[in-house]
């Protein structure tokens, strides 16, 4: 993983969250430095939506969304992409390995 910069501190704390949970998330391993930088950039227009006096944007959620499933930041982005994490029991803290769902379906004979 690059050196990555913290959040920003004018963020509201619901998008820092998000974005340091993607240090911690399996498929952050795949990450290039560019998907960081999407990454910031998807923080920084999710503090800017939860801060807005005005409300939501339906347009600048959905495009806000749109960038979030392009990380695979779901369950269900992972599924689309063929992507399963696993979790390992480590003693300390690791970074899930990631292996192809149709891995599993070969050893299932499906």
């Amino acid at each position: 993983m690059p050196d990555l910069p913290g959040p920003d501190p004018l963020w509201h704390p619901i998008a820092a969250d998000w974005y340091l949970s993607l240090r911690e998330s399996g498929q952050s391993a795949f990450y290039e430095p560019s998907d960081w930088a999407m990454a910031r950039y998807a923080a920084h227009v999710m503090s800017q939506v939860v801060l807005s006096d005005r409300g939501p944007n339906g347009q600048l959620v959905a495009a806000l969304n749109s960038v979030m499933s392009s990380l695979l930041t779901t369950e269900g982005d992972r599924r689309r992409a063929r992507m399963e994490l696993e979790r390992k029991k480590p003693a300390g803290a690791q970074l899930a390995s990631v292996s192809p769902l149709d891995s599993y379906r070969d050893i299932a004979g499906g």
